[in-house]
This record gives structure tokens, sequence and C-alpha cells, in this order.
């Protein structure tokens, strides 16, 4: 269990770092605040935590939450109109290729 724990923390340790690639974290607030909840309900063999399966779920759901804001901030960089576009980049964006482009 305490390796599921630890690759959540990391993961959204790097959802974090895809939002904000420049800057230290160490001076990040929000990282200093998440280190603090993971010790706060870190337990070890010789406790018995009901929250303990509570903590990760919610984190587990803060890391769905993460990547599913950067995943549909991409989409949306890449769909969203800029205006006029050609029948040809219209076609390569959906897949397609135009019947006079060779094959």
């Amino acid at each position: 269990m305490y390796t599921n724990t630890i690759k959540t923390l990391r993961q959204i340790i790097h959802e974090i770092r895809c939002t904000k690639p420049q800057g230290s974290l160490k001076d990040n607030s929000f990282i200093r605040y998440l280190f603090d909840q993971y010790r706060i309900f870190n337990t070890t063999d010789q406790q018995v935590c009901k929250a303990k399966d509570e903590v990760l779920f919610t984190a587990n759901a803060y890391l769905c939450y993460l990547r599913s804001s950067r995943m549909q901030q991409q989409i949306h960089d890449q769909y969203h109109g800029k205006g006029e576009r050609s029948v040809k980049e219209t076609a390569n964006i959906v897949g397609f290729k135009l019947p006079h482009d060779p094959k």
C-alpha cells in the first residue's frame, strides 16, 4: 500500500510540474501543503487509520482532476478556432488527405 501512496504523490507532483514548468517546487505553497497532508495521514504497521484509504482515494481523485484538466487544455489549444482555416489544414487536423495530395 505504501508504494501506491508514493506513486500517487509522484504523479501529482509531475502534473503540477506540467502546469508550471518554470520555478522551483520547493517554494510552491501547494507542494508544502501536499507533503504536510501526506505526513499527517502517514501510517505505520503498528497504527490503524481508517482514513488511510480515504486519503489515498482523495489523492487519486485530485490526480485525475489535474491530469484531465491538463489534457483538456491541450485539446482546447489544438482544436480551438484560430480564425478561418484552409481545407488542407482542417483535413490535416482530422487526419485526412485531400484527393490531390500524394498518398
